[in-house]
């Protein structure tokens, strides 16, 4: 099925090279040094459908539209997934709500190198939109756990509630007041929307060079990395209990500290400075762990490229653990540089520079990409290629044959079955995302 209609940062960025390079970096002394720009690249792929500019500003208009009902991502559930239904256009509750804070970090980051490549207002417009929304879900947990990061809220008055809470209820739902309104938030919250949040947060401080919207992700951050800082980075929920831990992963702690010294230094420097110390030798150390298997829970390295490429690009070149720190990103990139995956492509072209075979797949990768259906209709590969396990294919399946899901590049490549009734619209973030980065990169031109 093809797509539907919808669908139809100037300076490169090698490693040790923060993005506030573009305006004055030099000027801070925890900043890294910048770089000498990486000149376009002159090659062309013609096996893939071109990825376009046109195709990312529709599917950002499209998030626009139905993909942020409250202000942070969720997925519309529609009443059919037959276009020739009269409610295949009917939006009747979301999914993927739990979800909420993680892709609406990827989304915010999207949008601020859209902005910083392109100059628009509108992108500028979705970045401030995106940070009240992420914002909101730092107040909304107050007075029960101040500065804690909930998963996603909703309107009490709200028709699509009920669904959402039928949906998320598992992760606990809570009830609180935002501005005045009865709302109800989503708990349970994990590392993995915390990492997402920071990650937004990071490039966006980078890649908009404004200085209300810097000072509003400073204020955010600090919030949320004093929240863990004081709860022994625990994310614990208004009962006490412990949702979630950063202890025993010193990458994640060592890059949220990073982010905080980064757009805190006054605040941070010096505890990041002790935590790396402590825990720099051990960063490798989750990571080769979880390259024993590359299939299961594929999330993982998801989470595992956007801390790295905070933690990495973010220290000093002249750091004694610059070159731990990119040692342990080896450990990552070798275990998954096969993966066609644009989105881990677009964040080794940031740290490693260029390589032409890997941008040229990233161009193929993105134009593939847009060949995917909008919807998680269900998709069947057993009959089409080999396979090495229960729902493992062989080799990487093509990226626009895929199953659906919400953010492709977090999912294995080798899964050959999933989706559902074409009922749930995926938003689109795994295109903008890697679009705006090879942008940025000259990865692409246009």
């Amino acid at each position: 099925m093809q797509r539907l209609p919808y669908r139809s940062w100037k300076r490169a960025l090698p490693l040790g090279l923060c993005l506030a390079a573009m305006s004055a970096c030099d000027s801070n002394p925890v900043s890294p040094r910048a770089l000498t720009p990486i000149s376009p690249p002159v090659t062309a792929v013609a096996d893939a459908p071109a990825p376009t500019e046109a195709s990312a500003v529709a599917i950002t208009n499209r998030i626009l539209a139905v993909h942020m009902p409250f202000g942070t991502v969720a997925d519309p559930v529609f009443g059919s997934g037959d276009a020739a239904s009269p409610d295949f256009n009917t939006i009747v509750t979301y999914d993927h709500a739990g979800d909420a804070a993680i892709w609406t970090g990827h989304y915010l980051a999207a949008e601020a190198i859209r902005a910083r490549v392109t100059g628009s207002a509108e992108a500028r417009r979705n970045v401030r939109q995106a940070l009240r929304g992420l914002t909101a879900l730092v107040d909304v947990t107050s007075p029960a756990q101040p500065d804690l990061l909930a998963r996603f809220y909703m309107p009490q008055s709200s028709p699509y509630t009920p669904g959402i809470i039928a949906t998320e209820q598992r992760h606990g739902i809570y009830s609180s007041t935002l501005d005045g309104q009865p709302v109800y938030w989503v708990g349970n919250t994990t590392r993995d929307q915390y990492d997402g949040v920071f990650f937004g947060l990071a490039v966006a401080y980078d890649a908009v060079n404004a200085p209300t919207i810097r000072s509003r992700i400073a204020t955010l951050t600090t919030r949320l990395l004093d929240y863990l800082l004081r709860n022994n980075w625990n994310i614990v929920m208004p009962d006490g209990s412990v949702s979630s831990t950063f202890l025993g992963r010193p990458d994640q702690q060592l890059t949220l500290l990073q982010i905080g010294r980064h757009v805190n230094p006054t605040r941070y420097t010096a505890i990041y400075l002790a935590y790396r110390t402590a825990l720099a030798p051990t960063v490798a150390g989750p990571v080769i762990a979880e390259c024993q298997d590359t299939y299961g829970s594929y999330f993982k390295f998801n989470l595992d490229y956007i801390n790295f490429f905070n933690l990495v690009r973010l220290e000093e070149q002249a750091s004694p653990y610059a070159g731990v720190y990119r040692a342990a990103y080896a450990q990552l990139r070798g275990c998954t540089e096969t993966h066609q995956n644009a989105h881990f492509n677009m964040i080794d072209r940031a740290l490693n520079g260029t390589n032409a075979s890997r941008d040229a797949d990233t161009r193929a990768f993105l134009g593939l990409w847009l060949e995917r259906p909008s919807r998680d209709y269900f998709v069947d590969l057993r009959p089409t290629y080999p396979a090495c396990g229960e729902n493992r294919a062989c080799a990487p399946v093509p990226v626009n044959e895929r199953p659906p899901t919400d953010f492709l590049w977090q999912r294995s490549p080798l899964l050959l079955y999933g989706g559902g009734e074409g009922r749930v619209e995926e938003p689109g973030i795994d295109y903008i995302l890697p679009y705006w980065m090879a942008r940025f990169f000259h990865v692409l031109d246009s």
